[in-house]
């Protein structure tokens, strides 16, 4: 990304939320970085240095703000990445890929050379795959220091720490104080369970998407309840339950999650961060969506807390009501899914993984309301998953992802672009051939729809959301010159340059996208 000072040092005096995460600022007297969002006194010009990742300016020799705290920024969309590999291996390192194993095995599982990845990730984020992944595991322990009563020797690990002593030298270096100095300077306030929050862009229609998830909760698995989207989780050995909800005056979402998720943390905030799509930039796609958006810019794109969950629901989906698909649904849960005890007595299940349902046989299925075709298609896509031939996981690439579920029996285009809208957080997608698409624009040709809706790429995801959206309305004209776009597909690229405050034509644009 160009990061333009004269322009970036005037979203910083304006402490713009719009651009939290998108940049650092790092200020040369103290050696601290700090969001745009800082409340702490606007340094002079001369005096500041701008970074487009966390890990860019600690590797400059930059500590984190201990008043805005950069590890609580949202982070930027996948289709913000100039390299396709970049966001791949940083949704990777996101999940914990490196404390498993090393640079080469992730390039390994990529299909590239170790070389190659290494080039590409210093390329895009200006650091070297270690030194990313070990700027996420400090700045996830600084947060558990602050924010947790977990011991000393649990954050390390849970923050992908292979030994106490490397934590604690590491930090020692970084932060220029230990562990145990930074808990000192936290509240003594006590919490019942682990919390944790995650910033977003404003604005956020956290209710919209809490409408999306309650209608299709599965039973036994997914609660919505007093405002929070609440539901229980499994990684490997380690098994919980979760809570979020939103803190609009923050601007944050927090997340409460039971105490033997800790050591999974790393995981579970990166899958709700996807899940409730903290990381998009609702005025640059605003910008290009236009009128389409108008009264309605912070919604989002539902994603997958875990891929193959929303696969399966997808099949069960197909050609029934969303209430007959989440009955069944729950169906599958109750038979197949393990017990778990949780606070909330509407839990009582951990979601059947790809392997559970692999190794049925077609007539375990059976007696369930679920057709023959379906049983066929849950398990083929069961043990393609189980299988490793396919990965459901943000990252990957669509269209092959894509040709891949069609050749499955039963897959047609409307579920694998389902399917890539919320399990792969491709925001391009395009339910064309959707019924509900087609009245909100008042088409029926689904080439013709094709056409019309390129004028909304790269977010045609948030384009199709916004439609759905619209049927208690008036259904749209789409030869409207209304409906036209603002933006265009490589505004993102740039967001942070001369033209946002030298074109005049770029100001309207902003000045549209906030509403």
């Amino acid at each position: 990304m160009t990061l333009n000072r004269d322009s970036c040092y005037e979203v910083l005096r304006a402490r713009d939320p719009r651009f939290d995460g998108v940049f650092f600022v790092a200020v040369k007297s103290t050696k601290i970085y700090c969001r745009t969002v800082c409340t702490a006194k606007t340094p002079m010009l001369k005096n500041v240095t701008f970074y487009s990742t966390a890990a860019a300016a600690e590797n400059g020799g930059y500590r984190p703000c201990l008043r805005c705290r950069p590890e609580l920024a949202p982070g930027n969309a996948s289709v913000d990445a100039v390299s396709r590999l970049a966001a791949i291996a940083l949704n990777r390192i996101e999940d914990g890929a490196l404390s498993e194993f090393g640079v080469d095995e992730l390039a390994l599982e990529m299909g590239i050379s170790g070389r190659h990845l290494r080039r590409v990730i210093e390329s895009e984020f200006g650091v070297s795959p270690i030194q990313l992944a070990q700027t996420q595991r400090l700045l996830l322990a600084k947060r558990l220091l602050t924010d947790t009563n977990l011991p000393v020797t649990e954050i390390a690990f849970a923050s992908g720490f292979s030994s106490v002593r490397r934590f604690n030298s590491l930090f020692q270096e970084r932060y220029n104080l230990n562990p145990t100095q930074l808990r000192k300077r936290r509240s003594s306030q006590d919490a019942p369970f682990l919390m944790c929050e995650v910033s977003y862009r404003p604005p956020f229609d956290f209710d919209g998407l809490l409408a999306f998830l309650s209608y299709r909760a599965c039973p036994g698995v997914e609660l919505v309840q007093d405002g929070a989207y609440i539901r229980t989780a499994a990684f490997g050995k380690h098994s919980g339950w979760l809570s979020i909800r939103q803190n609009a005056q923050k601007n944050t979402l927090s997340i409460q999650l039971s105490n033997s998720l800790a050591p999974v943390l790393l995981s579970v905030v990166a899958r709700c961060k996807r899940l409730m799509d903290t990381q998009a930039d609702p005025s640059i796609i605003a910008a290009t969506l236009g009128e389409l958006s108008k009264g309605r810019e912070g919604v989002r794109v539902p994603g997958a807390f875990y891929g193959f969950e929303v696969a399966l629901r997808a099949i069960l989906g197909q050609q029934v009501s969303v209430k007959a698909a989440s009955t069944l649904h729950g169906r599958i849960v109750q038979k197949f899914g393990v017990p778990i005890e949780t606070p909330f007595p509407e839990l009582n299940r951990l979601a059947p993984s790809a392997e559970t349902l692999a190794a049925l046989e077609p007539e375990d299925l059976g007696g369930m309301g679920i057709t023959g075709a379906r049983i066929n298609s849950i398990i083929a896509i069961s043990r393609a998953v189980a299988s490793g031939s396919l990965s459901l996981e943000p990252g990957q690439d669509v269209e092959q992802t894509s040709n891949k579920i069609k050749a499955l029996p039963g897959f047609g285009d409307w579920t694998a672009q389902y399917i890539a809208m919320r399990a792969l957080a491709w925001p391009d997608a395009f339910l064309h051939s959707d019924l509900g698409i087609k009245k909100a624009l008042n088409m029926t040709k689904d080439k013709e729809i094709l056409q019309y809706a390129e004028r909304w790429s790269p977010w045609r995801s948030y384009a199709g959301m916004h439609l759905w959206r619209s049927l208690d309305a008036k259904p749209l004209d789409a030869n409207s010159e209304d409906l036209k776009p603002v933006g265009a597909k490589r505004f993102v690229a740039n967001v942070i340059d001369e033209k946002l405050t030298s074109s005049n034509a770029t100001k309207k644009k902003l000045a549209r996208a906030k509403g």
